[in-house]
């Protein structure tokens, strides 16, 4: 990839810009956004926690990943709890010009890498069962499929991975 970005903590000042990509994913095939999330609110719990990370690239919010914190993901039985404290990735978005190519890897990485810094020993997420293109990137990183869930009134896979 020849595009020049930088991955940086999230600021007040992102916030609309954050939204209006979230907003730009919203409708997609296999986004399981809808009109109430996420949400500004969502964005607010994200920055007050240093969780959410955005990649710039000519002044521009390109894409964005946030660290989360859900415990009822946390509590599904499929995790191995050999590798507590695990963290979780969410929300990975890229906007729709700047999709295939390995943007979605990069932030990944960096997630996965902020989670190590912040002593994880593993790391867990859902993916919407159908979201073949999400599920390709994550594949890359050989993660390991835990199991499914029904969360949010949508089916997704489990993934996981020991760091």
């Amino acid at each position: 990839m020849d595009m020049e970005y930088e991955i940086v903590a999230a600021a007040e000042k992102d916030k609309d810009e954050i939204l209006a990509l979230y907003e730009m994913l919203k409708g997609q095939e296999f986004c399981a956004w809808d009109e109430d999330y996420p949400s500004g609110e969502t964005i607010d719990q994200d920055l007050s926690r240093d969780a959410l990370f955005v990649m710039r690239s000519e002044g521009k919010i390109i894409a964005a990943i946030s660290v989360e914190e859900d415990e009822e993901v946390d509590r599904l039985p499929c995790w191995d709890p050999g590798l507590s404290p695990e963290g979780e990735l969410a929300r990975l978005a890229v906007r729709p010009d700047a999709q295939n190519k390995g943007l979605a890897r990069i932030m990944l990485q960096f997630g996965m890498d902020e989670l190590k810094r912040r002593g994880c020993r593993g790391i867990h997420f859902l993916v919407n069962k159908h979201n073949v293109k999400a599920i390709r990137s994550y594949a890359a990183f050989g993660f390991d499929e835990a199991g499914e869930c029904h969360l949010y009134d949508q089916d997704f896979l489990c993934y996981e991975k020991a760091f």
